[in-house]
């Protein structure tokens, strides 16, 4: 063999063996390719953005589900699942939004435990609720002190955005600020100066009793206070309360209190006769969740205010709502599946803003953040986290269309008329 030869044998052996250690497939081998169905293959080096999937957005609900304020719960909660279907088809920052659920029982140190356990156990990225006004500043509290948005869907205390608002919490629900103020302007405009103030001793009939009288004051300087009485929080008898109103003879009441209490208001009215002799006003007299479970029993011509009624307005915006939870759940939605549902859209809304799971970005993505709802579009005010959203005045009468009474003579009225403005929430804050 020559020299040549012999060089070039052994350059070719030197060469095949390099590729055996290195794992190199010999030059003459065909390529290969994976079947169209396997899995993808690891990578050392992925792209940022196929790493890994969106984790889900986790919202914790701390609300009533369990005595009469469930009836509320469960209806907010339908709302806010029904908004769920909506948003989840295309999802929020490519993944979906889930929640929690925890019965408070209408207590609000258990309200307070709840929401705790949500915040540091389960780890939620919003938290939602409550009936009860005073469970609602308990988790609000808290809330500020661990950063985490809480947004408020039913309790309607002014104070919740108003004197001890913050940059953690929000209200989906009219206030009782603003629920009072248009209560007077429709007072102002009857011929009565003589008035009668009485409901359930607790923070929200307090704060609407305050606010409707302070507003008819300011718009009728010349209107007096006969009295006022108060009754403890789920008081079964109020016939001596209420015969010891009607001896004094008011010109009409303004009824600080809602829920079950106002039920059994309106039904004692009614049996008493006193509905028939003195005109009266109660903030949500006229909601449908009030109204259905009285049925005939329901007194008629008492005057209400209301953010949401089923019926009204007759837009095709509301229709389509009304509709879709009709057929999901065998009932009209309530005023609170109405506020549940906007809270659900200003959740997604505000994350897509933001671009991020970020508490943070979250509440900045909120404020003045603008969805479409059932009743038009609503706004969630930057200056003190409160929606911004009509209001609806009527009377109580009976509908040949339903088997309870609903609401006629309505008037709506914009939020921003009957707001506090930024400036006199901040210096509430303030002091």
């Amino acid at each position: 063999m020559s020299r040549k030869i012999f060089v070039l044998f052994t350059l070719l052996a030197l060469t095949a063996a390099l590729l055996a250690c290195t794992g190199a497939p010999p030059t003459s081998a065909p390529p290969t390719s994976a079947p169209a169905t396997s899995a993808p293959q690891a990578t050392t080096a992925p792209p940022a953005t196929t790493a890994s999937a969106a984790r889900p957005i986790k919202v914790g609900i701390v609300d009533t589900y369990s005595g009469p304020p469930a009836a509320f719960g469960n209806d907010a909660l339908n709302g806010f699942k029904l908004a769920l279907s909506e948003i989840n088809k295309d999802g929020v920052l490519g993944s979906n939004i889930e929640f929690v659920t925890r019965d408070d029982k209408y207590q609000p140190d258990t309200a307070l435990s709840m929401a705790k356990e949500l915040i540091l156990e389960e780890k939620v990225d919003v938290l939602v609720g409550t009936v009860n006004s005073a469970a609602a500043l308990a988790i609000s509290s808290f809330a500020k002190e661990q950063k985490v948005p809480y947004i408020v869907w039913i309790a309607k205390s002014e104070a919740i955005t108003g004197a001890k608002g913050h940059r953690y919490v929000f209200s989906t629900s009219e206030n009782s600020a603003m629920a009072g103020k248009a209560g007077a302007e429709a007072l102002a405009q009857k011929p009565y100066t003589k008035y009668w103030i009485a409901g359930e001793d607790y923070e929200y009939g307090h704060a609407i009793a305050n606010a409707a009288w302070d507003n008819l004051k300011a718009l009728k300087p010349d209107v007096t206070k006969a009295g006022e009485t108060w009754w403890k929080t789920g008081e079964p008898d109020l016939t001596p309360y209420l015969t010891a109103i009607m001896a004094a003879k008011p010109d009409a009441i303004i009824f600080a209190t809602g829920g079950a209490g106002m039920t059994n208001v309106l039904k004692t009215a009614k049996a008493m006769g006193l509905s028939d002799q003195i005109p009266i006003w109660i903030h949500t007299a006229i909601d449908t969740s009030v109204l259905k479970p009285l049925g005939a029993n329901a007194p008629e011509g008492v005057m209400g205010t209301m953010d949401y009624l089923f019926y009204y307005p007759e837009t095709p915006e509301n229709k389509a709502f009304v509709k879709a939870y009709q057929d999901a759940y065998s009932a009209p939605p309530g005023f609170p599946a109405f506020h549940a549902y906007n809270t659900a859209h200003f959740i997604a809304e505000a994350f897509k803003k933001a671009g991020a799971l970020d508490k943070e970005k979250f509440i900045d993505a909120m404020e003045g953040l603008k969805i479409d709802s059932p009743t038009g579009e609503i706004e969630m005010r930057a200056c003190d986290h409160q929606v911004v959203e009509p209001l609806f005045m009527g009377v109580t009468k009976k509908n040949p269309q339903f088997e309870f009474m609903t609401a006629s003579d309505l008037v709506s009225v914009a939020g921003k008329d009957v707001m506090p403005s930024c400036e006199e929430v901040l210096k509430k804050r303030s002091q």
